[in-house]
């Protein structure tokens, strides 16, 4: 672990992979860390080692330190739960993040695209890709194993490279690097007091409901990581609504309600119990101030010219469209045009979004821009004097 730190140091980056098993767990369990480091003596100049979190002996700190330092870069490709777990498991920061999967997307192939088709557009180098859904937590492994775990990092420094070069003369890699930025606060670690804000339709209860739901929401998420296991494990989304809607003040009632997991009516229906009426007494959690106003049916037609101008502008680019805005984004930019509000802190006039399309967005709002189809039958946007 020690010389991986210091050829990283030396070589000033790194590519990491991970391997873990989520199912059946509350948390991902990691089973398998791949890095590529930078080393002249080595075959392609490139040193791959796969190391072991569930093996006796791995001391992590030498390479998480590495991790935290900013200025080594840190290679990955989709690597959102990577770091989040890597954050979790050695209690590190993870700093400098060039992550290929985003920075394709500034690179003209398009958003969200896999290791392999990638390193097929952009190296021409196909991969077998025949273990990806394996138990990694199971040991010894297998050679299939270990070759699928190698061939996650083996090119990825020179995937890197080869988008950095395509980002460098089309002047996007500042964007693609801002971008990047936002995986480095990754986590999978949950606030239980918060967690009844991913209930669906939470938001359609009304005040006590919304107390005995959040209480529920907050207990769910305390026994399933005193248990390590997932969620539904303990209490499905539809039944703790429907705990949340009736409030149940006996077994009986309790038992009325379709969906209880087993082990939670058999062993902890008096905490369960509990847990409701804890609930009910308790004051209703406020729901979120800054959620965009409900849209009219005069805001469609502007959400669709907007998105025009988007489309346009990504397509001009070479850029995904994905990157950019949703309808979401633009529904709550229209919205507050519309009724004289304060921006929205949507990503799309933030960054780098704003200076290549988000401020004309707002010009377009305003009626300071217009939309035209040209004598080539695309679309143009000029200027409009008012």
């Amino acid at each position: 672990m020690a010389t991986l730190a210091r050829l990283a140091r030396e070589g000033g980056r790194l590519g990491i992979d991970v391997e873990f098993m989520s199912e059946g767990r509350y948390v991902a369990l990691l089973c398998l860390v791949q890095v590529a480091v930078p080393d002249s003596r080595a075959r392609d100049g490139v040193r791959i080692d796969v190391l072991d979190p569930l093996g006796d002996g791995l001391d992590p700190g030498p390479l998480a330190e590495v991790l935290a330092d900013p200025e080594v870069e840190v290679v990955l490709h989709a690597g959102r739960q990577d770091v989040a777990i890597l954050r979790r498991e050695w209690d590190t920061e993870v700093r400098n993040v060039f992550d290929t999967q985003v920075a394709a997307a500034f690179a003209g192939f398009g958003a969200q695209l896999g290791y392999g088709p990638l390193l097929q557009s952009a190296l021409g180098i196909s991969l077998t890709k025949s273990a990806g859904f394996t138990r990694w937590d199971a040991r010894p492994l297998s050679e299939e194993q270990l070759r699928y775990a190698r061939e996650d990092v083996e090119n990825l420094l020179q995937l890197a490279d080869r988008l950095q070069d395509r980002l460098t003369d089309s002047g996007r890699l500042t964007w693609a690097r801002e971008e990047c930025r936002a995986l480095e606060s990754a986590a999978d670690r949950r606030d239980p007091d918060e967690a009844w804000r991913r209930l669906p339709r939470v938001n359609r209860l009304r005040g006590r409901e919304r107390a005995v739901a959040a209480t529920l929401a907050a207990w769910r998420e305390q026994v399933a990581a005193e248990e390590n296991r997932p969620l539904g494990w303990v209490l499905g989304d539809a039944p703790l609504l429907e705990l949340a809607r009736r409030r149940p003040a006996d077994r009986t009632a309790l038992e009325q309600v379709r969906g209880l997991p087993g082990r939670t009516a058999g062993r902890r229906w008096r905490e369960l119990l509990e847990v409701i009426a804890r609930g009910a007494a308790s004051e209703p959690p406020a729901l979120h101030q800054d959620r965009p106003p409900p849209g009219e049916p005069g805001d469609a037609p502007l959400v669709a010219l907007a998105e025009a101008l988007v489309r346009a502008r990504t397509l001009e680019g070479g850029l995904a469209y994905e990157l950019v805005a949703t309808k979401a984004d633009l529904a709550a930019i229209v919205a507050a045009r519309r009724r004289g509000n304060d921006e929205p802190g949507v990503r799309t006039l933030r960054g780098w979004r704003r200076d290549m399309v988000g401020a004309e967005l707002l010009e377009l709002l305003e009626g300071r821009r217009a939309l035209a189809v040209d004598d080539a039958r695309g679309l143009e946007i000029t200027p409009r004097e008012r």
